[in-house]
């Protein structure tokens, strides 16, 4: 570890020096790209630098331990004391930095929001959840614009996507896909009795054309015209655009804006991101079954989370945790589930021995 960091560190000074070459200077784009690469390094340089000040201190606390001078001594033990629990923290800190990034988490975001099984409800906690992701996303001062859009009126969502726009947008968003649970008392329900629906959120990177072999000759694209609730018409042109990979049957549908052409792109864009991530979800998939197959394990449940309304609570069944405060989750306020949920993923690379110790 400590040869991966001096490493970082040389890069670092690397680019300084780097930076204050004219020559260097004159050309935008480079000093931007080296800008950027400094400014992700800096927090691990600035903290391996303290890291080892504080060893030196501690291996000048440990000698004057030994001091013949029975306060020095005594001083000097209780300085050994505090800076080995620094130093401790400041390694465990270090090995967290280190840990490989998802290349993906600056990405900006595709999100898209399914009813479930539940009927109408479902389609009610559909349009629950897409207001609680523009909160959250408003909170973030993040861009949102939704991009399709399919309701049957009455505030029934059958399907949406929206595009989320904003720094590190995929890095805090990614641990929202999988299956929304809801339990709680159907405004069209006469006995009182508690329903449970489901709705599904897909979080995709928005990934570049250049990272995606999409060939166009496998797409077949068609055009028709927006459709708004309850199926009527809301423009008198076909600039709806509807494409189907063939290899894969993958159908992106795009309806907000006016012109063919907008939409087109944003179907493409749709089209590659979800190419993208079924790639990746292959992957995943044969890492897991591998590693099943090394160490075992139960499968874990469909549903990541599950919205009780009866009991005012909220409940991520992947880390076990839960809030009482079920209005401020729905009204975004979400952050706390993240937190926990980015905190267990780098424990998990860490006890799979991502970062060596040394």
């Amino acid at each position: 570890m400590l040869d991966k960091l001096a490493g970082v560190e040389a890069r670092y000074e690397e680019i300084e020096r780097l930076l204050a070459d004219p020559a260097v200077m004159a050309d935008y784009e480079r000093v931007a790209a080296l800008a950027k690469e400094r400014s992700e390094i800096h927090d691990i340089v600035t903290t391996f630098r303290d890291y080892r000040k504080k060893l030196a201190d501690l291996e000048g606390a440990k000698e004057l331990a030994y001091s013949h001078d029975e306060e020095i001594a005594e001083m000097a033990k209780l300085e050994v004391d505090t800076l080995t629990e620094e130093t401790e923290a400041l390694h465990e800190q270090l090995k967290t930095m280190l840990l490989p990034k998802d290349p993906r988490d600056g990405k900006d975001v595709i999100m898209e929001i399914r009813a479930g099984t539940g009927g109408d409800e479902a389609g009610l906690f559909a349009g629950d959840l897409l207001r609680m992701y523009l909160r959250y996303a408003e909170m973030k001062k993040w861009k949102t614009e939704i991009i399709s859009l399919h309701e049957t009126g009455g505030g029934v969502i059958k399907s949406v996507t929206l595009m989320i726009k904003g720094d590190n947008v995929f890095s805090r968003l990614k641990y929202e896909s999988g299956v929304h649970r809801v339990q709680r008392v159907p405004a069209t329900e006469s006995q009182g009795r508690i329903h449970t629906s489901t709705a599904t959120v897909a979080v995709l990177a928005e990934i570049d054309e250049v990272e995606v072999n999409l060939d166009m000759n496998d797409v077949r694209v068609d055009v028709f015209r927006s459709q708004g609730a309850g199926g009527q018409s809301v423009n008198t042109t076909d600039s709806a655009v509807r494409m189907t990979h063939i290899p894969t049957g993958i159908v992106v549908e795009v309806q907000d804006e006016r012109k063919q052409l907008q939409n087109r792109i944003r179907a493409k864009q749709v089209l590659i991101a979800r190419l993208y991530e079924m790639e990746m979800e292959k992957r995943r998939a044969e890492h897991e079954s591998e590693r099943r197959s090394q160490i075992g394990g139960a499968e874990r449940s469909e549903k990541i989370r599950t919205y009780n309304y009866p009991q005012g609570r909220v409940t991520d069944h992947r880390i076990g945790y839960s809030s009482y405060n079920l209005p401020a989750v729905m009204d975004g306020y979400i952050d706390d589930f993240i937190d926990q949920l980015a905190t267990q993923a780098q424990a998990e690379q860490l006890a799979a021995g991502v970062v060596d110790d040394d």
